[in-house]
């Protein structure tokens, strides 16, 4: 598997990319993958490089990209905007559009499914979906990471009580604040906070919407449901599965779901 290295030019730097070929002749499609928030890139990183060998020796291309101030791209996370992110994957659209002629596809881990949700409509092209584990809205990404403070201060005789609303306020006051050693600019929070997986609308595209779950008998929750049903609603072909495994985003040790990387390739595979 011959993997590339790259930097790509953008606003205040570069943005790092791994580039990793499909194998054979008969490339299939093209995947741009967008990582998940903060500490849940580094937990993912395994999981996603085993899920990108497989795609490449099955046909398929895919791209990596370290979305500003994160990773090895420019910047740290206290730089970082919303408007630099969905720039982010244009850029990373750009380039592998030059690279491959095949159906492009946004393949987002958790937070990344609302950038892909958010970048899509400013592409010049309909993409399809892959989900991993979607966030539905950004206000649930960025109050699990507030909780991350208020529990660095529950040591302190309850003096965590309160620390998300105040990180809250500062935010919608324009402040910049600093979370688990996370700086945290209002020009990513506020943005991300009113993000949703919602549909594009007048586009019909493919959505690949895979949960995992550790439960021996798991049940959608009615929100994701409901969001499954606007897509279809919408004229998309869905595509939703829940498999077995790990909390691999949020678990201390680094840990894999191997049953998702057959039902991706599985599901990928139909849509050819």
């Amino acid at each position: 598997m011959a993997r590339e290295a790259i930097f790509l030019p953008a606003e205040h730097g570069y943005r790092f990319c791994l580039y990793t070929p499909a194998s054979g002749n008969c490339e299939k499609a093209a995947l741009i993958y967008l990582h998940p928030f903060a500490e849940e890139l580094n937990k993912t990183r395994r999981m996603v490089a085993l899920q990108v060998k497989a795609l490449a020796e099955a046909g398929y291309s895919v791209l990596q990209i370290d979305l500003f101030g994160c990773g090895d791209s420019s910047g740290d996370l206290g730089d970082a905007t919303w408007s630099a992110w969905l720039a982010d994957v244009e850029i990373a659209y750009q380039y592998l559009r030059q690279r491959s002629a095949a159906p492009i596809w946004l393949w987002g881990l958790r937070a990344g499914c609302l950038i892909a949700a958010s970048a899509a409509p400013r592409l010049p092209e309909k993409v399809n979906f892959l989900f991993w584990q979607p966030m539905l809205a950004g206000q649930v990404v960025l109050q699990q990471f507030l909780r991350l403070a208020a529990a660095g201060e529950l040591t302190d005789a309850g003096e965590g009580k309160g620390v998300v609303a105040r990180l809250k306020a500062a935010l919608a006051a324009g402040k910049e604040i600093e979370v688990a050693g996370y700086r945290l600019s209002p020009l990513l929070a506020n943005p991300l906070a009113l993000a949703e997986v919602n549909p594009l609308n007048g586009v019909t595209s493919n959505l690949i919407w895979l949960d995992v779950s550790s439960r021996e008998k798991p049940e959608i929750s009615l929100s994701t449901t409901a969001q499954l049903d606007n897509w279809r609603n919408a004229g998309h072909q869905v595509e939703h599965q829940t498999v077995s495994g790990p909390g691999f985003w949020q678990s201390t040790e680094i840990e894999l779901a191997p049953a998702l990387f057959d039902a991706t390739l599985a599901a990928l595979e139909a849509v050819q």
